[in-house]
This record gives C-alpha cells, structure tokens and sequence, in this order.
C-alpha cells in the first residue's frame, strides 16, 4: 500500500478563506509551478515558477531541503520555454527571444545552461565565431550523450541558412565544437539512435516531407518515405527502440493515427502494429526508460496527460497509483536514473493538479505542492463529453462545463473554439472553462471538423475551408447547446483565442441569428496578410497549401472585408509583441468596425505574446472579458 505524507517541500501562496466568488486571479494567474523534474541521481528537483510577472527556474536539494532560484525572467526580454537535466550538475534551458526587423516579427531561441550549485549565472551554450552564421534557432537538442556527461549533439545550420550540420557541443565550453555531420540540402533535423548514432533527417522540399535513413548494413543513406503534406496521412518517425533496427512511426491505421515498430533491416520496411485506439488518432510521443534504454510507451489519453504502457512492469505500476489516488490522472513526469524515486503528476477534471514525490523503495508519496493553490477553496465543474450532429449529419464532439453550484446560473451560454484548427480540446482540468462556468455561465468547447484526432480527412476539412464547414459547426453547436440545456437561446456568446479568435468574429459575420456577441484574443482577421506575411519564412509553400490562392476566397473568408456588417457587440484583445498573430490584424479590424460606428472595444497588451504568458496581461484580459459578458449576456433581472 502506497503512503501518503502531507507536508510542504516548496512555498505555498497563503489562501483566503472561501469567498462566494472566487477572483479573477484565481483562475487567471499562471501556474504557480510546472516542469518539475528530479535530478538524474534522484537527489535534487528542479522547477518552474511563476510569480507575478516572473517566471524563475528553482531546485530544492532533498538532503539539504534547501531551495535556490537559478533563473530569473520578467517573459519580455526573453521566456523560459523548457528546461532538462544535462546532468546532475548542470541545467540545459531554452530561451524565446523576440525580434523584430521592420514589419517582420518572430522569435530566436538559445539553449542556456546554468549550474544547479548556483556557482555560475546563466550563459549560452554556444557561441557562434565570427566567420560563423548566427542561427535563428540555437536550442535544437538531438541528443544528450549519457556516457558523456558534458556533451551533447545538436543540429546548427552555422555555415549554410536552413541547413543543421550536427555538432558535438562542449557543455564546458562556449566555443569547443566538433562536426559530426554535415547538413544536407532540405533536411531540417535529425535523429540519433538509442546507441547514440545519427540515423534519421527529417526533410522538407516546398510541401513534400521525406525521411532519409541511415543503413547499418549498406553504411549509406537512403530515402525511405516521402508524401506531400495534406494530400495523405502523415508518416511521422517517433524514436528508435534499444534495438537499432526497430523505429517507432505514428501511422494511418483504420482511419485513425496509430503507433507502429518498423524493421530496419529489411528492405521493405515491413510494420508491426504496437498500438491503436479506435476512436482517437494517438497523438502523443513515445515513453523511454532510462534504465533499460527501451521503448516502454506513448502519451496518449482523454486528459492530454495519460500514457499507455506497453512494458507490462510499468503498466502494473501505474495500476498501483491509480489505486492509491483513484479517480485521477496519474502521471510520472519525472524519473530518476534508477528508477526508484519519480514525480507524479495527479489531476482530474475538478481539480487542477498536485505533485508528488514518490519513493518506490518506501512505497511513499510525499506531497509537494499544487498549480492553482486558490482553486482549491470552492468545488469546481469539470467537462462532460458530449456529442451532437452537425447539419449535414456528421457527428461533432466537444465538451460541457455547467456552472459552479455556488454561483447563480444566469441560463446563459458560451461556445468556445479552440485555436489551431488543428488541434482539439480534451477531458480534464481547464483554467479557461471553469472560469466562465465559475461566473454561471455554461461552456461548450466543440471539437468542430478541422480538429486533430479523429483521423486524417476530419482533420484535413481545415485546409483551405475557414469560414465553411467548420464555421457552421459551431452555430450547431450552439443550437444543440440551448436544445438540451436551460439556455436562453438570445443569450449565447462566442469567444476565443487565435484560430478561435477568428471562428468568433466570423460568427459575427456570418451568424449574428445564433451569438449575441463575440470575443477574440489574438484572432486572424485577414487570410491574405497570412500569406503576404508568410513569404518572408521559409515555410511559404506550406502556408499557400494550407490556405489556398484563390484571392477571391481568401477576401470572403476574412472578417476584416464584412466589418461593415457586423451588427453585435465586438471585444478584440491582441498583444503588441506577438509573433504568431501580428497585432496588425486585430488594429485593423478594429479601425475598420470603427469606421462603420459598430459596437466595439479593442484592448492592446502591453509587451503580450500570443499565449498570454505574462501574468498581468492574461488577469487583464479575463477581467475585461468577464465585463463583457456580463453587460452583453445578463437579463434584466440578473
């Protein structure tokens, strides 16, 4: 029987006691921490935090029970991304600059590494020579190199634009370097084995995708797949097993995405089906063990967080958590070296998550801390799965939160698209949903045709159809919504972020009947400055597939050319510094319903990126969303 201590390893913010409703910042503030993972030897954790505006990267020393903070970032001059233990002395860190060069935005990464002793401030791995390129993406790890601690392969295009060489970098020097291999005309990255040799490019030639592979027996290399994006199911290689000649790939298998192992040694590259599931396509990466250095499973589950364990030892551990913390999902975000201790990662769709630390010698869980200490005050809603029929008959998933019990239900409705469009909602703890369901209203979150997931042609209806199809699932799913639920059918908003941006506005457009209003953060508002601005990157030919070039389909499918029929009340939200989304699309479109005097409130973020990753600027945009609701969807007795 697993033990279950409750003491605190790490800082909690103070509670409030229960209040009738919560506040924004509850929901709204970011994660108090994240990416926890232990130390190869199992003797020190490492995490993230955010605290006010700042994100800091801590260890806490389990011998000690000391805490030191190594990083610290205000998320404007540059974001922590994503961290890994290059060792138990050393911190491997990504870091997202922004730049700008005229009308011209992206972002450039660094891979930064920082001494878990606190003897050294933060620094680069490379420093690229004065004869050298300086790469736009400097954060590309292929592998770590366990027999060499200090070293690790990553792929550079130092010498040609768009074209990695791969590198043996010295950790304990910015400018020691080795060539492993040199890049070759439209491979864009590599994969090593579990050997630790480079095996695979992954390559793109306009919108063509190939994988070139290196033949143990031959010593050459050879092309072994190769399709045209969007025309069919992606072949997409996910790692080799402990035996060099086995290759994991995420395949079409039954209309569905599903995991094969492939035999390298023979030429025809015959597949053995490892796993499938019937109703989803198996989205998530592949699971290794440390100590056996062998495949063990995949991530994949209704939470985004599951995983499915092939190695019959570790699926009957994972039987003995969901035992000990039923009703949950139960993940192990971290192993040590051994094995023997983990961070388990534990949530369902009403609590929004606690970590553990586990000692398998002990048979304990010791409890660390929780991502969203305030939330734990009131009971929370979760999601329901449900499914409705579209129009024309096609069956549509999505997901419904009903309002918190301890707040009034105003019997009014929000839909909310997902970004993307291809992507998809999932079951389990959301910030987002429960917030609009914590002010009474009902959320439905539609995984409307377009979504990833449910196969390749369901996901392929994004291509070159915003604003079709995929646009009227959801005024169907409003009607299904106020079919099935007491929802004042005058009383249903659309709201949502990117993709989602632009579905609510187009709704605005095209489906005024259904919403009473509409928001959207970060949302595109005009198809054909996506492509005009997709001609400075390298991904252009894909951009023009995904979209298309009819200039004509393009205009009737972009909000920004139908302000002047807009008639229900607007809210646009758009960072200044965002670089997926330029914050043109949302001033535009504002100066445009303007001009024809609609109702309309546009809010700019200062320094915000298109995730809402600084802490004030995504409060501000829940409070003004939260102000808008309520004017545009209360009734009179309200």
């Amino acid at each position: 029987m697993t033990r279950i201590y409750s003491f605190i390893l790490l800082f909690m913010f103070c509670c409030s006691a229960n209040s009738e409703l919560l506040p924004v910042e509850a929901f709204a503030n970011l994660p108090q921490v994240s990416q926890v993972k232990l130390s190869p030897n199992g003797k020190q954790i490492a995490f993230m935090q955010n605290s006010d505006d700042l994100t800091l990267l801590g260890v806490f020393d389990l011998d000690t029970k000391q805490r030191k903070f190594l990083v610290k970032t205000d998320n404007e001059k540059f974001k922590l991304s994503w961290y890994r233990w290059a060792n138990d002395e050393v911190l491997l860190i990504s870091g997202d600059y922004p730049v700008q060069i005229g009308v011209r935005k992206y972002s450039e990464t660094r891979l930064l590494k920082v001494n878990v002793d606190g003897s050294t401030q933060i620094e680069s791995v490379l420093k690229p020579k004065s004869a050298e390129r300086h790469p736009q993406f400097q954060n590309n790890i292929i592998d770590t190199l366990p027999e060499e601690p200090d070293h690790i392969l990553m792929a550079l295009d130092l010498k040609v634009a768009n074209q990695p060489d791969v590198y043996k970098i010295n950790l304990n020097s910015t400018r020691v370097r080795s060539m492993v291999y040199r890049g070759k005309q439209n491979i864009y990255d590599w994969m090593t084995d579990r050997q630790h040799r480079l095996r695979l490019g992954f390559g793109r030639d306009k919108t063509k995708i190939f994988y070139r592979l290196f033949d143990l027996k031959t010593e050459q290399w050879r092309n072994i797949w190769e399709y045209e994006i969007f025309d069919a199911p992606d072949i997409s290689p996910l790692g080799f097993g402990k035996n060099p000649n086995d290759l994991y790939i995420r395949a079409n298998h039954e209309q569905r995405y599903a995991i094969f192992k492939v035999d390298l040694s023979k030429a025809d590259l015959p597949s053995e089906l490892v796993y499938a599931d019937s109703k989803y396509d198996v989205e998530g990466a592949l699971i290794y063990s440390a100590k056996t250095n062998d495949v063990i499973g995949v991530y994949h589950g209704e939470a985004n967080e599951g995983k499915i364990y092939f190695d019959a030892k570790y699926s009957k551990f994972q039987q003995a958590l969901n035992k000990s913390l039923p009703d949950a999902y139960n993940n192990i975000a971290s192993f040590s070296a051994d094995e023997r201790k983990y961070i388990l990662y534990s949530s369902n769709a009403t609590e929004p998550g606690v970590y553990y630390l586990g000692d398998r010698d002990n048979k304990g869980l010791t409890f660390i801390f929780e991502r969203y200490p305030l939330l734990y005050q009131q009971p929370l809603s979760g999601k329901e799965k449900i499914t409705y029929k579209a129009s024309d008959g096609l069956d549509i998933e999505g997901y419904v939160t009903l309002p918190h019990t301890n707040v009034k239900n105003r019997n009014a409705a929000i839909i909310i698209p997902h970004g993307g469009p291809m992507a998809r909602n999932y079951a389990g703890f959301d910030w987002f949903s429960e917030f609009f369901a914590s002010r009474g209203y009902t959320v439905l979150e539609p995984n409307f045709r377009g979504s990833s997931g449910y196969g390749f042609e369901f996901e392929m209806a994004a291509i070159q159809q915003w604003g079709g199809a995929m646009q009227d699932d959801l005024q169907d799913g409003a009607h299904w919504l106020t079919s099935h639920y007491k929802i004042d059918k005058d009383r249903v908003c659309i709201l949502g972020a990117s993709y989602g941006g632009y579905a609510a506005i187009m709704a605005a457009v095209k489906q005024q009947q259904t919403f009473r209003c509409a928001a959207s953060i970060a949302g595109v508002m005009d198809l054909e400055l996506i492509l005009s601005r997709a001609r400075q990157f390298t991904n252009n030919e894909v951009v023009k597939k995904q979209f298309g070039t009819d200039s004509d389909k393009l205009e009737d499918n972009s909000p920004i050319n139908f302000a002047e029929q807009i008639n229900i009340p607007i809210m646009l939200i758009h960072g200044n510094k965002d670089r997926v989304v330029d914050v043109e699309h949302s001033r535009d479109m504002f100066d445009e319903l303007l001009d024809y005097d609609k109702k309309v409130e546009y809010i700019e973020l200062e320094n915000g990126n298109h995730h809402l990753e600084i802490q004030s600027n995504r409060v501000k945009t829940m409070q003004s969303l939260e102000r808008f609701l309520a004017t545009h969807l209360n009734s009179a007795s309200d």
